[in-house]
């Protein structure tokens, strides 16, 4: 099969014949149709991510059909059309017997602990807890742009912070992550201020339903600006890029009992970063992470585009085919692109 293939971090990426994937005995060999471009990638490429081992296949936001199934599989069978979060449980630990496969201690993340979908085949374990079948009105393209960057969202919007119709959601990023942010959130009823550094995005984010917009590259005081818009700052606020800035930015900007999700990796010089703790203690905040989604919340999420309260197609801004895909990965350096790509072409 082809692959975009790293042979060494932040090197060059190549389109290359590799082998097929096996089939693993309790998981499933899915033919990749669509597969979203995310900055998880990027890290991964850069060499960010421990996990990673080269030679690697980099990719995580597949969606595709089954074709070949292992023999301990029972739920699924070749032509079934399904997606799966990228952190996928082991379905037999403390945690995924809880119900908390996104935090299970011995997950598999194709495209980091193994090899991922930038690639016509993927190899995907633990396949009756982690696959989520599609609704035929679903398209390929549009069920690779809910991960990771929209399931980690809905995580955070709605299971982590439980935002609420009315509220005031802070998010300080207009990528990937953050425009699914503000979908979800408005998708919920709640009142979205934006922030990034490049006009465009701010411009895009106007256009998916951002109420207000602040622009750091021109504000010298983003917190008193959102603090300004809300009257009293936001009751959520959502961290969708990941550093030091952004996250307490993030957390500073909140009314009191207010609640902040740090969905953004803070990964590389960025990995340590000190918080606002005293303002945390005034103001009783809250603060969570986000780290995908379960295979079991696809259904609300499923359930929100079916009603037309989401569409995930309005953050599809770009398609493209496999061999593109890694000049695509390689311009995440420079922070330039809007919106999801999504490779439709293999």
């Amino acid at each position: 099969m082809q692959a975009v293939l790293m042979e060494r971090f932040g090197g060059p990426l190549v389109l290359a014949e590799v082998p097929d994937p096996a089939v693993p005995a309790d998981g499933v060999v899915i033919q990749v149709r669509a597969n979203g471009i995310c900055r998880s990638d990027w890290h991964a490429w850069m060499g960010h991510d421990p996990d990673v081992r080269l030679p690697h296949v980099p990719g995580h936001e597949l969606a595709g059909v089954v074709v070949a199934i292992g023999p301990l599989v029972r739920r699924w069978r070749p032509g079934d059309r399904v997606t799966l979060p990228f952190c996928c449980g082991c379905g037999t630990c403390p945690q995924c017997q809880a119900g908390n496969q996104q935090v299970c201690p011995n997950q598999y993340q194709p495209g980091f602990t193994g090899w991922g979908s930038f690639a016509q085949f993927v190899a995907i374990p633990y396949a009756d807890t982690n696959l989520v079948c599609l609704p035929d009105q679903l398209g390929f393209v549009e069920a690779a742009a809910l991960g990771c960057r929209m399931i980690t969202s809905f995580r955070g919007v709605v299971d982590q912070a439980r935002t609420r119709p009315g509220e005031w959601l802070a998010i300080h990023g207009c990528g990937g992550v953050g425009l699914a942010a503000l979908l979800i959130g408005r998708a919920l009823g709640a009142r979205v201020v934006c922030v990034d550094i490049m006009p465009r995005k701010l411009e895009l984010a106007r256009a998916l339903g951002a109420e207000a917009v602040v622009d750091a590259s021109r504000e010298a005081d983003v917190v008193r600006c959102i603090q300004e818009i809300t009257q009293g700052g936001a009751q959520v606020s959502i961290d969708a890029l990941g550093s030091p800035v952004t996250c307490r930015n993030s957390i500073r900007c909140l009314a009191r009992r207010g609640r902040h999700v740090q969905i953004g990796l803070t990964l590389a010089e960025h990995k340590d970063v000190s918080i606002p703790m005293n303002e945390v203690i005034a103001k009783e905040l809250e603060l969570y992470g986000s780290h995908g989604m379960q295979a079991h919340r696809f259904a609300d999420l499923l359930g929100l585009i079916a009603s037309g309260s989401l569409d995930p197609a309005r953050l599809v801004r770009k398609r493209v085919s496999l061999a593109e895909a890694a000049a695509e990965l390689e311009a995440m350096t420079r922070f330039e692109q809007e919106g999801i790509a999504v490779i439709d072409r293999f």
